[in-house]
């Protein structure tokens, strides 16, 4: 094996050791996820010590003992904005089992199904919109306990007088604060975790 077969992979042997499609590999070569550059006959090479530092980070996810994932619905007739959101959480974290819907009709029904622990909602949109969707859950107990996030490119004053008040959700204007709304989640289920903990420890006490 040459020198260079040692310390770099093509893109399909890189795909292989990885487990993933090579559309994946190519994706987080662009990210910054693995180290790469192409040649100048435009082939792809990737770092052999970035692909092993990848393993080692799959193993450990695989050995460290299970969390449960934070259920996110995200809720904007906007496919572009809901696509952004689905790529940037991929992307950057953190996990998330995350849902769309396009309405707040859809919303509604999402939130039966999937029962989310975050919703993340825009406010204009056509049938039901967010200000709706959101007074229909304030009136149900079963989501008295629901993390709701409005993006919004309205005035934060005009939310306020249509009753959305942020002393009862996060509100935020766009653009998206992708990376604030990823700290606020898992800030939240932490929160929630540890008055888990705390309520268990008084039942048994």
């Amino acid at each position: 094996m040459s020198r260079l077969n040692k310390d770099f992979m093509t893109t399909r042997e890189a795909a292989e050791q990885l487990g993933v499609a090579l559309s994946t590999i190519q994706h987080w070569s662009e990210k910054g996820l693995l180290k790469a550059w192409k040649t100048g006959g435009g082939h792809r090479r990737i770092a052999r010590s970035s692909v092993e530092a990848l393993l080692r980070q799959q193993l450990e996810l695989l050995e460290a003992p299970e969390e449960a994932v934070p259920r996110v619905l995200v809720v904007d007739d906007d496919l572009q904005a809901l696509k952004l959101f689905q790529e940037h959480f991929a992307a950057h974290g953190p996990a998330l089992d995350l849902k769309t819907a396009s309405n707040g009709f859809e919303g509604l029904i999402n939130m039966g199904r999937f029962r989310p622990d975050v919703l993340i909602t825009d406010l204009l949109m056509p049938g039901m919109d967010g200000f709706q969707m959101i007074r229909t859950l304030k009136r149900l107990p079963a989501f008295s306990g629901l993390l709701i996030i409005v993006v919004s490119a309205i005035p934060k004053a005009e939310i306020c007088e249509k009753g959305i008040s942020e002393r009862e959700m996060k509100v935020f204007s766009k653009p998206v604060p992708y990376r604030e709304i990823g700290e606020i989640i898992l800030e939240y289920m932490k929160y929630n975790k540890n008055k888990d903990c705390l309520e268990r420890g008084k039942m048994t006490g």
